[in-house]
C-alpha cells in the first residue's frame, strides 16, 4: 500500500509539473529553456532533418535558420501543398503549436512525427534551433535546467528500453524519430536481417539514407544486442 501511495504521489507530481508548464506561454517557457536539453530532444528529429548550415535536406528540410523563416522556404525541398501555402513565418508560437501536434496545426502536412507532448521539450528544442542561425537568438534561453538524463553531471545517456552500449545512440536517433524504441526490442534478427530491414525502410518507407559509418554502427549494435539467439527484450 505504501509503495502504491508513493507511486501515485510521484505520478500526481509529474502531472502537476506538466500542467503548470502547459499553462505557460512559449515566451515564458523560453526564459528557462535549456539549449543543451534541446539538442538532446532534437535527436528525435535527426533521422529526417539536419540543422547545420549548408547541410543537405533529408526526408524533411534542413532546419538551419528555421526560427523566423518563412514557411516552405528551405531551398531545394519539395514541401507538401499544406506547408507550401500555409504562409507566414515560423515564430516560436507557430513552432510550439506545430511541434505539439503537426497534423492538427497544419492539416495535410506530410510530416509523420506524432509531436512532442511535453511543453518543456518543445521550448528546449526551439531554444536550440534559435542558436542554429546566422543571427542566433539565444539570449532568452537560460540553459539552467538539467537535460533530463541526456547529458547530466555523470554523462549518463538515456536510450529508453534500448541496451546501453556502442551504437545505442545512433540506433536511438535513427529509430525514435518515427517509432518507439519498442519496435526494436520486440524483434530479433541477424545482422543481414537488420540490414535488409534498413534497406526496406529507406526504399519503401521514406527513411533518410544513413551515412555508412553510422549504418555500420547501428548494424553492429543490433547484431550484438537484438540477434536471434537471445530474448528480444533487453536484460538489465
Amino acid at each position: 500500500m505504501t509503495l502504491f501511495r508513493t507511486a501515485a504521489a510521484t505520478i500526481a507530481a509529474l502531472l502537476s509539473t506538466v500542467s503548470q508548464a502547459s499553462a505557460q506561454t512559449i515566451d515564458e517557457r523560453l526564459t528557462t529553456a535549456s539549449i543543451e536539453a534541446g539538442e538532446g530532444v532534437f535527436r528525435k528529429c535527426k533521422a529526417c532533418h539536419t540543422a547545420e548550415k549548408d547541410a543537405p535536406n533529408r526526408v524533411g528540410p534542413n532546419l538551419y535558420g528555421i526560427v523566423g523563416q518563412e514557411k516552405g522556404a528551405a531551398e531545394g525541398f519539395r514541401y507538401s501543398p499544406a506547408i507550401a501555402t500555409a504562409g507566414g513565418a515560423w515564430s516560436p508560437q507557430e513552432l510550439d503549436a506545430y511541434l505539439e501536434n503537426p497534423r492538427r496545426a497544419i492539416p495535410g502536412t506530410r510530416m509523420a512525427f506524432p509531436g512532442l507532448r511535453d511543453p518543456e521539450d518543445r521550448a528546449d528544442v526551439i531554444a536550440y534551433l534559435r542558436t542554429m542561425s546566422d543571427t542566433p537568438a539565444d539570449e532568452n534561453a537560460a540553459d539552467l535546467r538539467p537535460s533530463d538524463g541526456s547529458s547530466g553531471e555523470d554523462g549518463a545517456e538515456d536510450f529508453g528500453l534500448l541496451v546501453d552500449g556502442a551504437g545505442a545512440e545512433e540506433t536511438y536517433d535513427a529509430c525514435t524519430a518515427c517509432h518507439s524504441e519498442m519496435i526494436v526490442v520486440q524483434q530479433g534478427k541477424t545482422r543481414d536481417g537488420w540490414d535488409k530491414l534498413l534497406d526496406w525502410m529507406i526504399e519503401e518507407q521514406g527513411m533518410a539514407e544513413l551515412p555508412p559509418d553510422e549504418r555500420d554502427a547501428i548494424l553492429d549494435y543490433l547484431a550484438q544486442h537484438y540477434n536471434t539467439d537471445r530474448p528480444n527484450f533487453p536484460q538489465r
